[in-house]
C-alpha cells in the first residue's frame, strides 16, 4: 500500500507540472512575431510517467513557407540593414529577459525530457551564456574582412556578409543549449532564422522565441514545431533556405545534406559519437572513474560525445573496474524534480527501447555485464523510461555494443597493453566527436590528443564545454563546428572587392 501511496503521489506530482505548463504558454509555433497554430498537433510526453505534457502544432510544408517567407521580409526590410553594434544591443536585450525567466526554463526542460532539475538548469544558465558570448563578439568579429596588399593601383579587400535566412535542427536530448549554439552565431551575424525543435522535447526553445517579442524585429526569429519528416523535411529540402545546420543522428545528418544539396545549400553536421576515454597506467584513478562516469551517465548518456568507451591499461584494469561499478550504482534514480534525484529516464520511449535492446545484445555478445542492465526496481518508477546505470566489461571491439552508438547509461570496457594499442582501439570506430584521456604526464597528453582522430579531446574530466572553443568531429561525427568564432564563418559569405584605382594627375 505504501508503494502505491507513493507511485500516486509521483503521477500527482507530475500532473501538477503539467498544469503548470500549461499556464506558462500554449506553447504553439512561433512565426513572424507571434503564435502560430494549425489543426493538427504532435503531443509532447512525460518520460517519467509516460503520459502527455501538452500538444504542439503540427507543421508541414506549408508552414514552413509561411515561416521562411517571413524571414525574408524580415531580413530584406530591416535586419540586414543592422549594425553588429544594434544587432548586439537587441541579443542583451534578449539574454536580460531570459535571464528572469531561469526558473521557469529550467522547469520546462525538466518536464520535457526527464533531466534532473539541478541539470536542467545548467544547461538553461549554459544556454543563456552561449548567447551572451555571440552578443559580445557579434560587434566585433561579425563582419570582420581584412584588407589584402597588392599594387598601388588596386584597393583589394573582403567583407563577410550573412546568408540571408538559414534552417536550423535542434535534437531533443539538449533543446535549449543546442538552440543557442545555433541562435547566436546566426542571429549576431546577421541571419535570419527559422529553427525546427524536436518535437519529443520543444518547449523550451517555444519558449525562448516567444521571449523575444518585440526585440528582434517580426520574422527573424522564427520556430516551427512538428515532425522531422515533415517540418524538419520541408526546411532542408526548401529552396530559399540559404544554410542548413542540423544536430542529430548519421542517418538523418545524411538526408539533411542530400536535400540541401539538391539546392547547393552549405550544411553544418553535428552528428553521432562512440567517444573513447583512455586510462593510462599513471592515472589518478578517482579522476579517471569520475571523468568517465560524468560521460557516460549525466543526462542518462543522452549526449553525443559521451565517454561510451572505457579502454583502460591492463595493469589498473581491475582497480578501474571495481571503482567503477561502485560508481555507477551510488547514482539515484527518481523523479527529476526531485532535488535528491541525480540520474532521471530516458527523453522517449523509443530511447528506452533501443538501450534495453543494446543491452540485450551485449549479453548475448558475450560480454560481461557487471551491473545494471535494465529499468530500476522501484515500483514507482515502472511507468517511466528509467534504465539503470549499466557496465559491460570484457568487451571487444567488434561487438555491437562498442561499435554503435546506443545513446543510453551504458558503459562498456576493454583493456590494453600499449600506448599503440590504445591509440588504435580509440580510433577504430567510424565516428570521431570526442575523446578522453587520463593520465599525469605532460607527454602523454600532447601524444595521445595528436594521435586520436575525434574533433574534441578532454584530459582527466568530461568537459567543460565553452562558447569559445569549436566543437565538432571527425569522420562521421559531421561537418564543420559549432560554437567558437570558428562557426560565424559558417554563417557568412565572403565576398572580395577589388577598387581600380586611378593614376593621380600631374
Amino acid at each position: 500500500m505504501a508503494s502505491e501511496t507513493v507511485s500516486g503521489q509521483l503521477r500527482e506530482n507530475h500532473a501538477e507540472a503539467r498544469d503548470r505548463v500549461e499556464d506558462i504558454s500554449t506553447f504553439d509555433s512561433w512565426i513572424d512575431g507571434s503564435r502560430y497554430e494549425t489543426d493538427e498537433v504532435v503531443e509532447t510526453t512525460d518520460p517519467v510517467v509516460g503520459e502527455p505534457i501538452t500538444a504542439i502544432p503540427r507543421c508541414g510544408s506549408s508552414e514552413v513557407d509561411t515561416a521562411v517567407d517571413a524571414a525574408w521580409r524580415a531580413f530584406d526590410e530591416e535586419w540586414s540593414e543592422t549594425t553588429p553594434a544594434e544587432r548586439s544591443r537587441r541579443m542583451f536585450e534578449w539574454i536580460d529577459v531570459l535571464r528572469d525567466h531561469v526558473d521557469e526554463l529550467a522547469f520546462l526542460e525538466c518536464v520535457d525530457t526527464g533531466k534532473p532539475m539541478s541539470q536542467a538548469r545548467g544547461e538553461v544558465e549554459g544556454a543563456i551564456g552561449t548567447l551572451e558570448y555571440y552578443a559580445s563578439i557579434c560587434q566585433g568579429q561579425s563582419q570582420d574582412g581584412r584588407q589584402v596588399s597588392t599594387s598601388e593601383d588596386l584597393h583589394l579587400y573582403t567583407r563577410k556578409e550573412p546568408y540571408g535566412v538559414v534552417g536550423q535542427i535542434t535534437p531533443w536530448n539538449f533543446p535549449v543549449w543546442a538552440a543557442a549554439w545555433k541562435l547566436g552565431p546566426a542571429l549576431g551575424t546577421g541571419n535570419a532564422t527559422v529553427l525546427k525543435p524536436s518535437a519529443e522535447a520543444p518547449l523550451t526553445t517555444i519558449r525562448i522565441a516567444e521571449l523575444s517579442e518585440g526585440i528582434f524585429p517580426d520574422g527573424v526569429l522564427n520556430v516551427v514545431t512538428g515532425t522531422g519528416s515533415e517540418a524538419g523535411g520541408a526546411l532542408t529540402e526548401h529552396d530559399r533556405v540559404r544554410k542548413i545546420s542540423f544536430t542529430g543522428s548519421v542517418g538523418v545528418g545524411q538526408r539533411v545534406m542530400q536535400a540541401a544539396a539538391e539546392n547547393v545549400a552549405p550544411v553544418t553536421l553535428e552528428l553521432g559519437g562512440k567517444s573513447p576515454f583512455i586510462v593510462f597506467p599513471d592515472a589518478d584513478l578517482e579522476k579517471a572513474v569520475s571523468a568517465v562516469a560524468d560521460g557516460i551517465f549525466y543526462s542518462t548518456g543522452e549526449i553525443c560525445d559521451a565517454f561510451s568507451r572505457a579502454i583502460v591499461h591492463e595493469s589498473v584494469h581491475e582497480e578501474f573496474v571495481d571503482r567503477f561499478v561502485e560508481k555507477a550504482e551510488s547514482y539515484t534514480l527518481g523523479d527529476p524534480l526531485d532535488e535528491e534525484t541525480t540520474m532521471g529516464p530516458l527523453t522517449t520511449e523509443s530511447q528506452y527501447e533501443t538501450v534495453t535492446e543494446y543491452i540485450d545484445v551485449g549479453e548475448s555478445e558475450g560480454a560481461t555485464l557487471l551491473t545494471g542492465g535494465g529499468p530500476p526496481d522501484d515500483s514507482d518508477l515502472r511507468d517511466g523510461w528509467f534504465v539503470k546505470p549499466t557496465v559491460f566489461d570484457d568487451v571487444e571491439n567488434d561487438m555491437r555494443i562498442a561499435r554503435e552508438e546506443i545513446f543510453g547509461p551504458v558503459q562498456t570496457i576493454n583493456t590494453f597493453s600499449s600506448y599503440d594499442e590504445a591509440i588504435e582501439l580509440a580510433n577504430d570506430t567510424e565516428f570521431g566527436l570526442a575523446a578522453g584521456i587520463a593520465t599525469e604526464r605532460t607527454s602523454v597528453v600532447h601524444n595521445a590528443a595528436a594521435d586520436i582522430e575525434a574533433g574534441l579531446v578532454y584530459v582527466n574530466e568530461y568537459g567543460p564545454i565553452l562558447p569559445q572553443a569549436p566543437y565538432g568531429g571527425f569522420k562521421e561525427s559531421g561537418i564543420g563546428k559549432d560554437l567558437g568564432t570558428e562557426v560565424l564563418d559558417h554563417y557568412q559569405q565572403t565576398k572580395s572587392v577589388y577598387v581600380n584605382l586611378d593614376e593621380p594627375e600631374l
